[in-house]
């Protein structure tokens, strides 16, 4: 026998009902066919049968074996699905995971949420797998694509993101993120932020993002341009409603926009902290949100075209969808309860799957 199992064929259920009607024992017969002997075994236990015509052996009526009809039943429970889908299209539960897909939550997201607040309810637990096979075992057409629609990415395959050399010029003497503060690096505590620009169509046009590093709260901030001056203008008005306990660092790459770093850091008492060139990973929070937000403002899109009550109603979908570091929690209700609004936080919870 081989080093990959093969279920037994039709040759070698002839030689088992041969072997059994000379009274061979299974060990014998596993040794003839060169497989295990709890192969034979288990053939034996599933498709034998106890005939008492049969001349008994030791007392016990021997055990006889037909392999045409052991093969058909082979065959036949190999059609025969182990289980009933559990996530058909009609269904209750289809029903909620389509409508919390299209809040633009994510499959994880949808089943994880499910199985937290509803602990002792199985028929309310899916797997963000069985989601994914419900999604791509439509057929092609229109409704294949309308719940393709519902995924982030909408498409069956992922490129790779471009490499393309740094051009933005260099900054010198700034702050390194090596020099942040233990309470940032660990993320115990919120107030301190990671920010980057999101540019639109030939880059004449951007967003500023600003992401909590302990609950992942999204502030999304207009710019009426790119430049260093707008970027703080921009920054100190988003800022400045916030208590002072929550505006503790700030995590930045080396884009030239921040050049007026000192003075944001007077004008919100922020401590401002600049990754490594090429570093994406040093703020991978920021670079995660980046990609959550290109679903809400492509890339190619004239983003001056948001107001800031658009980007509000934006980073409000994030902010109220459930995300794993959180332990299924969402940004919105953890941040109130660093405000120390418990009140507002549990009325988010609780509005979650509405």
């Amino acid at each position: 026998m081989g080093k990959h199992y093969s279920h037994l064929s039709a040759e070698e259920r002839g030689a088992i009902m041969v072997g059994k009607a000379r009274g061979e024992s299974a060990r014998q017969l596993a040794h003839l066919l060169g497989r295990s002997p709890s192969t034979i075994s288990r053939e034996l236990a599933r498709n034998g049968h106890r005939e008492p015509s049969t001349t008994p052996y030791m007392g016990r009526p021997r055990l006889a074996y037909d392999a045409q009809r052991a093969g058909q039943r082979a065959r036949r429970l190999g059609r025969k699905p182990r289980r009933a889908r559990k996530l058909l299209p009609p269904s209750r539960l289809w029903v909620k995971v389509r409508r919390l897909l299209g809040k633009g939550w994510s499959p994880q997201q949808v089943s994880l949420t499910l199985r937290r607040r509803y602990p002792d309810q199985r028929a309310c637990h899916v797997s963000h797998e069985t989601i994914y096979t419900a999604i791509y075992a439509a057929p092609r057409g229109a409704l294949r694509r309308e719940l393709v629609a519902l995924l982030r990415q909408h498409k069956c395959a992922r490129r790779p993101r471009g490499r393309g050399a740094d051009r933005r010029g260099q900054m010198h003497d700034l702050p390194s993120i090596h020099d942040r503060p233990p309470e940032a690096n660990e993320r115990l505590l919120p107030g301190h932020w990671e920010g980057d620009f999101i540019k639109g169509a030939r880059n004449q046009s951007s967003v500023g993002v600003l992401v909590d590093r302990h609950t992942l709260f999204l502030k999304l901030v207009r710019m009426e341009g790119c430049s260093a001056q707008e970027a703080l203008e921009g920054f100190s008005r988003a800022f400045q409603p916030l208590p002072a306990e929550l505006r503790q660092t700030l995590t930045y790459d080396q884009g030239k926009e921040m050049a007026l770093y000192k003075t944001l850091g007077e004008r919100t008492g922020l401590s401002i902290y600049f990754a490594d060139p090429r570093s994406p990973w040093q703020r991978g929070i920021c670079e995660n949100t980046n990609g959550l937000l290109r679903q809400y403002l492509p890339k190619g899109t004239d983003l001056s075209v948001y107001s800031q009550r658009q980007l509000d109603a934006i980073a409000r979908k994030l902010n109220t969808r459930p995300r794993a570091t959180l332990d299924y929690h969402c940004p919105a209700e953890m941040f109130m309860r660093a405000l120390g609004r418990d009140d507002l936080a549990q009325k988010i919870d609780d509005a979650l799957l509405d």
